[in-house]
């Protein structure tokens, strides 16, 4: 007999009323069992639940704000909300997290919209990288005390090795690539032993992007960066069968700068 299992998303839709079709086709498309968007960009009151409803997704957790950043995770079994961190010190909303609870037993899944950073690599000359860093240093106080098999998921804004990025050289004094953010993010790595999810499935240097920038054409360019990322506490990350990329969803009509990943647990 089949173990059962369990399918998870994240993207980043910037947008999620811009793009709520685009979300549905996706749902049809790939069938995740729960999908945990970020930049959705919407009051919670606006946030589109009924088609949501229709699809059957019909527990939902929404973390958001009027017009900027925002979280929600949502899926066709039940979940509860658990928490709502402001790592950002600032009221924005960029976490929400939720147990899944499955026959199996609960599965902590955190759903986090990093920040990006700005456009210049110092905290002196520009507040919001500064602002970056110290999301990031909450985060990994956060991560050294968990106690129960945990997964983070969302747009880390951070490609964090040399290979997931299109021109590592050229790169490392860009915001999201700059040896200051991997060091961040290498300490929030060390403080759980968190497994990352896309290099176990996908190892380096194979090529593995979830974003693209709007300024350049990307088909011709291919001009990409791991910025999404998914994440597991290591008894977890044993569990994780298959992950995957859905790319198609770039090439779609006024698509999402971001692309979509999903990862398969065998419970």
């Amino acid at each position: 007999m089949a173990s059962p299992t369990l399918s998870i998303a994240t993207w980043n839709i910037n947008s999620v009323r811009l793009r709520i079709d685009q979300v549905a086709r996706f749902l049809a498309e790939q069938q995740p069992d729960v999908l945990c968007l970020q930049e959705i960009k919407t009051a919670e009151s606006l946030f589109p639940h009924d088609v949501f409803e229709q699809l059957g997704y019909t527990h939902r957790a929404v973390h958001g704000q009027k017009g900027y950043h925002g979280v929600a995770t949502v899926s066709r079994v039940p979940i509860r909300e658990l928490n709502r961190h402001d790592w950002q010190a600032n009221g924005e909303a960029r976490h929400v997290g939720v147990e899944v609870l499955t026959p199996e037993g609960g599965l902590i899944l955190e759903n986090v919209y990093i920040p990006a950073g700005g456009d210049i690599p110092d905290p002196e000359a520009n507040p919001k990288f500064g602002q970056k860093l110290a999301f990031l240093e909450r985060m990994t106080q956060w991560a050294g005390a968990i106690e129960r098999p945990t997964l983070i998921v969302g747009d880390f804004n951070i490609a964090p090795l040399d290979c997931d990025v299109y021109d590592h050289k050229a790169l490392l004094k860009v915001v999201s690539h700059t040896p200051q953010e991997v060091a961040a993010l290498g300490a929030f790595g060390a403080a759980h032993g968190w497994v990352d999810l896309g290099r176990k499935h996908l190892p380096a240097p194979q090529r593995n992007y979830s974003w693209w920038s709007y300024r350049s054409y990307w088909r011709d360019k291919d001009q990409g960066r791991r910025l999404d990322h998914m994440w597991a506490s290591p008894a977890l990350a044993d569990k994780s069968a298959a992950h995957r990329i859905v790319e198609e969803t770039r090439k779609w009509d006024q698509p999402s700068d971001h692309v979509p990943l999903i990862t398969e647990f065998a419970l």
